[in-house]
């Protein structure tokens, strides 16, 4: 990078061209990136692809600042520039929409969006800039509340917040970094969709990190594929299937695992739920007076567009929201999710944005596998001792069983990648065969095609097993592949059931639109 100051962007509308030449990160003597190539056409979609821990978020670090390559070039409009921040990148036009949210949640969505402006007003006239924000979000294609704070928002709705930022910002280059893994498929199409005309208008150019095919085949010109942090292949989506494409990233042709469900298993309620009501955080209600049944051997999927409920209800069940009315049993006694009880009864759970759900962040990869079970033997004597070569012991054969991507079982566990921070907190709550009741919230959420087969793969087998299982998915594909039931949920009310076999997708997507 040899150029020290920033250089005056080109004064055009449009968005300049971007090209990443033969970048390298090094991490002390791990090599995240080596000599990767890319080249963001103005006015193009450029899909980039690959397995957790392939290089692609730290290429796009490189490219937004947040980290300096070892060696290599970024060009805009083939003048290499310096950029050592994200103001930096903002200067040449660059914004991005990361995985994990960034909004500050004690803010409402209108102090956000202001929030994320790059300029140095002291003072801030909230009369003109409400003006200016309903008159943005009239012309968005989503709608959010500017009053509302965001901790009160659904995870769908958190990412259109992300999204909604960088519109706000101008952003000519924008980075989407799984853009769609909490949106319903009609809410992806809608939001690529406007994006993608922006595109076509010449107003934007899209780099989208991406799992989902049917994405790059529907919204993406180019894509650019990287395989442990090396250059896997480059093209136009028109001349690329989707079997090159998994070739490419995983060094041969894809296979998914098919796992076939054990039919005939014995249908005993494990999960009784009846009249259940709860509360959104701003007092106003979410869950209003569901029944639900779940069995031993069989998938019960839950499915609604973001903020519905279902985050809620997963809450009510993990024991992380009380309720306001109803009841709640397992093994047909009243459950009131206690650790003891979790215990007792062989409850696991699988919730939504693990790393901030079920881990500690700070704690090694063996600490948080042992977090179920570090307290009893042969972990543990009297409750208080732990015994860490046990603890290590255990650890390390569930790294090996559930392929645990990890330098040692010592790393701290944020340090994964996302796939496999999830195949930790599997293993942890799969690793039992006592399990009785799996809830599994989103489950996928951001994972490559490899992590997701994996888990499919892992709730199918427990449920053979005689696992009873909620799956929550804002997923329709996924829940139409894995349930048995299905269940839709629209603003705290189940509204339609079905077995999968009889399922009819218009009236499952009516009744997800709320009619």
């Amino acid at each position: 990078m040899d150029t020290a100051t920033l250089t005056s962007p080109p004064q055009i509308e449009g968005p300049p061209q971007l090209d990443v030449v033969e970048m390298t990160k090094q991490f002390g003597s791990f090599t995240a990136l080596e000599k990767a190539s890319l080249r963001l056409r103005p006015g193009s979609v450029h899909a980039l692809l690959g397995e957790n821990g392939a290089g692609k978020s730290t290429l796009v670090k490189c490219v937004m600042g947040y980290y300096r390559p070892t060696s290599g070039q970024i060009q805009i409009n083939q003048q290499s520039q310096a950029i050592h921040s994200p103001k930096d990148a903002h200067h040449y036009g660059i914004g991005m929409v990361y995985q994990h949210f960034t909004s500050v949640p004690a803010m409402t969505v209108a102090e956000n969006l202001v929030l994320s402006r790059y300029d140095n007003q002291t003072l801030i006239n909230w009369k003109r800039e409400y003006s200016e924000l309903r008159a943005f979000i009239a012309d968005s294609p989503f709608q959010i509340d500017l009053d509302m704070p965001v901790a009160q928002l659904a995870a769908g709705q958190k990412q259109k917040l992300e999204i909604l930022k960088q519109l706000y910002l101008k952003s000519r280059i924008l980075i989407l970094d799984e853009p769609t893994s909490v949106l319903t498929p009609v809410e992806a199409d809608e939001v690529l969709g406007l994006l993608r005309q922006e595109v076509l208008a010449g107003k934007l150019s899209i780099l989208m990190i991406t799992h989902k095919f049917r994405e790059v085949q529907a919204f993406a010109d180019e894509v650019t594929i990287l395989r442990k942090g090396k250059l896997a292949g480059q093209g136009s989506v028109k001349d690329l299937s989707t079997e090159a494409m998994a070739e490419m990233m995983l060094g041969q042709e894809r296979n998914t695992k098919s796992v076939a469900k054990t039919a005939g298993l014995a249908q005993t309620p494990v999960l009784s739920v009846e009249g259940l009501h709860t509360l959104q955080d701003n007092g106003l209600p979410a869950v209003k007076g569901v029944n639900l049944a779940v069995h031993t051997g069989e998938i019960i999927g839950i499915a609604g567009v973001s903020g519905n409920g279902q985050r809620e209800l997963v809450e009510v069940l993990a024991g992380q929201r009380p309720p306001t009315a109803g009841s709640l049993k397992v093994n047909g006694v009243p459950y009131t999710a206690t650790r003891a009880e979790m215990f007792r009864h062989q409850v696991y759970t699988l919730p939504e944005e693990p790393l901030r759900n079920a881990c500690v962040p700070t704690m090694s990869v063996a600490e948080n596998v042992a977090l179920r079970t570090f307290d009893r033997p042969p972990q543990a004597k009297w409750g208080w001792l732990l015994i860490l070569k046990a603890i290590r012991t255990m650890a390390m054969g569930l790294v090996e069983t559930f392929s645990i991507k990890t330098p040692s079982l010592d790393t701290p566990i944020r340090n994964l990648s996302g796939g496999n921070v999830q195949r930790a907190v599997l293993s942890r709550e799969l690793s039992s065969q006592d399990v009785k009741l799996l809830i599994a919230a989103n489950p996928c959420f951001g994972l490559d095609f490899a992590a997701v087969d994996f888990i499919h793969n892992a709730i199918v087998d427990a449920r053979n097993r005689g696992v009873a299982v909620l799956l929550v998915s804002e997923d329709l594909d996924e829940l139409l592949a894995l349930a048995d039931r299905i269940i839709v949920i629209s603003e705290g009310e189940f509204v339609y059931e079905s077995a999968i076999a009889d399922a009819d997708l218009q009236l499952i997507g009516q009744s997800m639109a709320g009619h």
